[in-house]
C-alpha cells in the first residue's frame, strides 16, 4: 500500500505506540473499566457485503484467514494501550465523508489512502495497523450493524479474553458489543473468507454512512 497519508499516519501511530506504555489513566480509557463478559454467538452463514467482496479482490491479504492465529486477543496492558492508541489516532486522522460524496459510488471499502473515508474505511485501517503491531487479524472482525439512526454502519469487533469489544469511528470509547446500542447483523467469519449472521433481523445492503 502506498500514499502520503498512509505513510504519515503509520509513522504517527508508531510514535504513539512507542509511548503507549506510559499512558496514564487520565490519558486513556482504563482496561480495568472493562468487565469480563461473554461474546456474541455467531449463527449461520451470511451473505457478504458486496463492497467487501471487491475490497478482498484488491487487498486479499486483508481478508485472508489464518486459522493458526489465536481466535481471541489476550488483553494485556500493552495490547490494550495499543488498541486505545490506534483507535484514537485513526478516529482523528481521517476526514469523514460518505462514498457518494467522495467517490460518487454508493459503497466502497478501502484503507482511506487519501485520508478521506467513511465508517468501514476507519475500521479497516485500524485493523491493518493493529495487525502490523502484532495483534491477530483473525480476532479482529469487520462487523455490520444497524446504528442509532436505523442505518447500516460498520464497526470493528475485537474478540478478546474479556468479551467482544467494538471499535467505532463515532466514539473513542471502546465498548462491549451489547453496550453500543446497535443491532448486530453479521461479521466476517473467523474460520473462512466468509461472513456469519449475528442474529439481527435486517441486513443492510451497504454501510454507507459516516
Amino acid at each position: 500500500m502506498s500514499g502520503g497519508f498512509f505513510k504519515a499516519v503509520r509513522g504517527a501511530v508508531i510514535a504513539v505506540l512507542a509511548l503507549a506504555g506510559a499512558a496514564t489513566a487520565a490519558q486513556a480509557q482504563a482496561l480495568a473499566s472493562l468487565p469480563a463478559e461473554p461474546g456474541i454467538v455467531p449463527k449461520a452463514e451470511a451473505r457478504p457485503i458486496v463492497a467487501w467482496l471487491a475490497f478482498c479482490e484488491s487487498y486479499p491479504a486483508e481478508c485472508a484467514v489464518d486459522r493458526a492465529e489465536p481466535a481471541r486477543i489476550a488483553l494485556t496492558p500493552a495490547a490494550w494501550n495499543t488498541i486505545v492508541s490506534v483507535n484514537r489516532r485513526i478516529n482523528r486522522s481521517i476526514e469523514p465523508m460518505t462514498d457518494m460524496e467522495h467517490l460518487h459510488v454508493a459503497d466502497r471499502w478501502d484503507l482511506a489512502e487519501d485520508g478521506i473515508g467513511d465508517c468501514e474505511d476507519y475500521q479497516l485501517l485500524k485493523r491493518h495497523l493493529l495487525a502490523e503491531a502484532g495483534l491477530p487479524r483473525r480476532a479482529m472482525r469487520m462487523t455490520v450493524v444497524i446504528d442509532e439512526k436505523g442505518e447500516g454502519h460498520a464497526v470493528l469487533t475485537l474478540l478478546t479474553d474479556r468479551g467482544d469489544l467494538v471499535l467505532d469511528n463515532k466514539t473513542d470509547t471502546i465498548l462491549p458489543w451489547h453496550r453500543t446500542g446497535y443491532v448486530f447483523i453479521k461479521r466476517e467469519s473467523q474460520d473462512a473468507v466468509a461472513w456469519v449472521s449475528l442474529g439481527g433481523a435486517t441486513s443492510p445492503v451497504t454501510t454507507a454512512n459516516r
